[in-house]
């Protein structure tokens, strides 16, 4: 078939992506021994890269061994030995596609269970009502921290490139550290990190140049932001659209759109407010608002299961269409689209009222099935929720207790 899905894209530092539909990051959680990725995960991208993606962009890898969004988070430092990071570029890039690693810091959004270190612009804690207990209490980064912060990226980025990844993203949407700079909900501050736009945004455009610093030209460069919050009074579309401009002139290749957070989680279509509920494509009038003053190629990401969404999205003007939930349950999408077939059954709908706990159980569904297609299973969709959530748990359980004997020894060794 003839589509634009299916057209190269050149990105400025030269890399040319050989179509328009990227794996967005989905949070994997399957780091084995000593946080690194191992055959799960060389498994599950090499079925990815056999459908048809153009572009794979891995979950959130970690750049401070002490801040891991969940027990079972990849980590990524001076530390880390580089060999399992090879195999899992080799494994993205075995059918001619490009792979990015999605790098973070989850800041406040941390279990209260996790070791190691709660950190924020404020020591503002993530308010989940009856659910907040679930996140430690932050402390407010002094600006040693975020100087120190700003530098586990460059290396995390560098690394990466070390092992053969095609580029990087830099995680600052969904509520994670960088995310909450930008926030004025959650960014109290009083220096230069704080107050104005300009300086909420200090900290993501230092670790943009310290990571374009650190890589070569050709290596890709990307951004993770919010299209908006989705909580009244937050970073907004406005804001989103001065960001991006302020990010230009860094070398940015490409800036991915989303929105949302653990508060407003409106990735997976449960914000806080009524301002997204479509079925697909949840940010597109978001976007539409942002491509036409964008000075860079804009990724959309958030709820794309059919073609025809995703062809809706390019005609406005985005440049890529990413998918996550839709390539758990069918990770060959791309190469069916180019036969005019569409994708399996969705995943079973979780339609609990309690938006928080919903959201948890659809990234448990998410999970079951990633793991079934990692190990060459086929996806189960109509996995009960509850069955998906309880099983994670258990999972996340037997994770933490491995994640503290490494933390213990990492520090003893340190």
């Amino acid at each position: 078939m003839t589509s634009e899905l299916f057209s190269p894209l050149s990105l400025r530092s030269g890399q040319v992506l050989t179509n328009r539909i990227a794996k967005a990051a989905m949070e994997e959680n399957m780091a084995g021994d000593g946080q690194l990725p191992d055959e799960e995960l060389f498994g599950l991208y090499r079925r990815w890269a056999e459908g048809g993606t153009g572009l794979l962009i891995t979950g959130n890898v970690m750049v401070h061994a002490e801040a891991l969004t969940g027990p079972a988070g990849v980590v990524l430092d001076e530390a880390a030995p580089l060999e399992p990071f090879v195999e899992w570029a080799r494994a993205g890039k075995s059918a001619g596609g490009a792979i990015w690693m999605q790098i973070n810091h989850p800041g406040r959004q941390i279990g209260s269970d996790m070791p190691g270190v709660v950190w924020g612009p404020s020591a503002v804690g993530v308010d989940l009502g009856k659910h907040s207990s679930r996140f430690g209490r932050p402390v407010a980064m002094t600006a040693e921290q975020i100087e120190e912060t700003v530098a586990r990226y460059a290396v995390t980025a560098r690394r990466a490139e070390q092992a053969g990844f095609d580029g990087v993203e830099v995680h600052a949407a969904h509520g994670y550290l960088l995310s909450q700079f930008l926030s004025p909900l959650v960014n109290k501050r009083t220096d230069q990190w704080g107050g104005s736009l300009e300086n909420r945004a200090r900290m993501l455009l230092d670790v943009v140049r310290a990571v374009r610093a650190a890589v070569s030209p050709s290596f890709a460069v990307a951004v993770k932001l919010n299209s908006a919050d989705f909580q009244r009074g937050g970073f907004d579309a406005d804001d989103a659209r001065q960001v991006i401009a302020m990010l230009e002139p860094l070398g940015v290749d490409l800036v991915e759109l989303s929105g949302g957070s653990y508060e407003s989680p409106a990735m997976s279509g449960r914000p806080a407010d009524a301002r997204t509920q479509a079925r697909e494509a949840y940010f597109l009038d978001l976007a539409k608002d942002l491509v036409g003053t964008s000075p860079l190629p804009l990724m959309l990401t958030g709820g794309i299961t059919q073609r025809e969404t995703a062809e809706r999205v390019l005609d406005s003007g985005v440049a890529i269409v990413g998918m996550g939930t839709a390539l758990a349950v069918t990770p060959d999408l791309p190469d069916r689209w180019r036969t005019d077939r569409e994708a399996d059954r969705p995943l079973r709908p979780v339609t609990w009222s309690d938006k928080a706990l919903a959201s948890a159980a659809g990234m448990a569904q998410v999970r079951h099935q990633m793991r079934r297609i990692a190990r060459g299973n086929r996806p189960t969709p109509g996995t009960h929720p509850a069955i998906a959530l309880l099983a994670e748990q258990r999972r996340q359980r037997r994770a933490l207790r491995r994640y503290r004997t490494w933390l213990n020894t990492a520090r003893r060794a340190a």
